[in-house]
């Protein structure tokens, strides 16, 4: 088995809470639950939002209905709660009513779910993210040498669970085509009311070609013959259907900087890779950089999801208009810290002074590349 974060779900369970397991599809939010359930002494019951009866009950604000469908049990686990109208209002209820129990959702779109659920369980919630699997949890079962040994791998192939699992290249590539294909959109499309599903896919093959670039909306826009207000939606959706983050740049509107782009990675570097159908190996390639920012940024945030808990990081890049940069500003314990993602040689960073002259005394600075790489994302 591959561990994963919250193998262990006892650790934030809690009585008359919701917690709330947030992620893409396909990382495995349902064989975490499944292999929990399968230890655990609990009497549980375990529903789908897919489940009319049951999304009939959570959502009929009746408190009767909504009572009798806990009684008996110590811990209530739904699966695609997003899919349930006003599902929050039915577990305020749950909860309300009964303080001992223990409530699970999980859900594969934030942007839906988390509308539903967010001003009726301010105070009865606690979320978290499952993420595709991180080097950080790789590293229980892993050495550093062994994790080097894949680090290719994980640059192509990216680390959905069944990808990990898959011993050849072609069957690696068949499941992230199929995941592109077939879930990728689903969440979009159906909570959404996207109609153009071609348009998706061809903004995300744009964003996967700018990858470490800030983009233009109006330049996306253009190239799809979309306006500029449906490009900011639809890279709004993919953030919240856990197919790209949204990195923004960080100023204190000094004149030199820029702060108003965003640059946007993928995150799963084989989902990138599947958008633009290129599993070629890196000696191949001419998007090495690329992958290899979009690799540390995302196994980054894991690491600060994973490790911190309770604690949220703000992040940002910084650029001046003199093409100064920093790659990834982690803003923490009331300093900045900086750093510069380099995939090959040892070649001074420009930009370092930059970075260190404008905000002194209170920014540090630090290259990553892939001799020290494994510290800074586990």
């Amino acid at each position: 088995m591959i561990p994963r974060v919250y193998d262990d779900l006892d650790n934030i369970l809690r009585e008359g809470k919701v917690i709330v397991i947030y992620g893409p599809r396909r990382v495995g939010k349902s064989t975490l639950v499944g292999n929990y359930l399968k230890e655990t002494h609990l009497k549980y019951k375990l529903d789908s939002g897919d489940d009319l009866v049951v999304a009939g009950i959570l959502s009929s604000q009746s408190f009767d209905k909504i009572n009798k469908f806990a009684a008996g049990y110590d811990l209530i686990i739904v699966d695609e709660a997003q899919r349930i109208p006003k599902v929050g209002l039915g577990l305020k209820i749950l909860v309300d009513n009964n303080p001992k129990l223990k409530v699970l959702i999980t859900g594969s779109s934030s942007l839906s779910l988390s509308y539903k659920i967010g001003e009726p369980l301010v105070g009865r919630m606690f979320d978290y993210i499952l993420y595709p699997v991180s080097q950080f949890e790789f590293k229980k079962n892993m050495t550093p040498f062994e994790l080097e040994q894949k680090k290719e791998d994980f640059l192509v192939f990216g680390s959905y669970p069944e990808v990990i699992e898959a011993k050849i290249r072609e069957e690696k590539a068949k499941i992230l085509t199929g995941i592109a294909n077939s879930y990728l959109l689903r969440d979009i499309i159906e909570l959404e009311k996207v109609g153009d599903s071609r348009i998706l896919f061809d903004l995300l093959k744009l964003i996967a070609f700018q990858v470490g670039s800030e983009v233009s909306l109006t330049e996306l826009g253009s190239n799809l013959g979309i306006d500029k207000k449906t490009v900011t939606r639809y890279l709004w959706l993919f953030e919240q259907s856990f197919v790209l983050y949204n990195l923004r740049g960080y100023s204190r509107n000094l004149r030199k900087e820029i702060s108003k782009k965003s640059k946007y990675y993928f995150c799963d570097n084989g989902i990138r890779n599947a958008v633009i159908n290129n599993f070629n190996n890196l000696s191949t390639r001419n998007d090495v950089g690329a992958l290899w920012e979009n690799f540390l940024v995302i196994e980054r945030l894991k690491k600060q999801e994973y490790a911190h808990i309770g604690s949220k990081y703000n992040n940002y890049f910084w650029r001046t208009w003199d093409k100064k940069e920093i790659d990834w500003v982690e803003m923490r314990d009331g300093k900045l810290f900086g750093y510069e993602f380099k995939w090959g040689g040892k070649k001074p960073s420009k930009s370092k002074d930059a970075w260190l002259e404008t905000y002194k005394n209170e920014a540090e600075f630090e290259t990553i590349n892939q001799e020290n790489y494994l510290e800074f994302i586990t």
